[in-house]
């Protein structure tokens, strides 16, 4: 039950635009702090978000295990964390590579 509900919040999390392109530049450069992602996401994606609507969506990208943060003095840093993808690529994408059943 807890893995149903973990992947509802990695759809959730992954359903929003924002959200997206936030782990889009954590894959690009990974470990950022809440002003360099909102400077990135200004810049590269044209993005007038203000920095408290992108610390919620980080909130939600944290939430669903997507994101993992780390302080370091003053700074806090984020990462993007893939695991929890893991049992949506072993539902439905891995089956999808098996070859089909012969049929008797």
């Amino acid at each position: 039950m807890h893995i149903v509900l973990l992947v509802g919040d990695v759809f959730k999390a992954l359903a929003d635009p924002t959200r997206r392109k936030i782990l889009d530049e954590l894959t690009d450069r990974n470990g950022q702090t809440l002003f360099e992602i909102c400077a990135r996401l200004a810049t590269k994606h044209g993005l007038g978000s203000s920095r408290q609507a992108i610390s919620q969506h980080l909130e939600i990208l944290e939430t669903a295990g997507l994101v993992e943060t780390r302080r370091s003095g003053r700074f806090k840093y984020h990462y993007i964390d893939t695991a929890p993808i893991a049992p949506i690529v072993e539902r439905w994408l891995k089956k999808a590579e098996e070859p089909p059943c012969e049929s008797p």
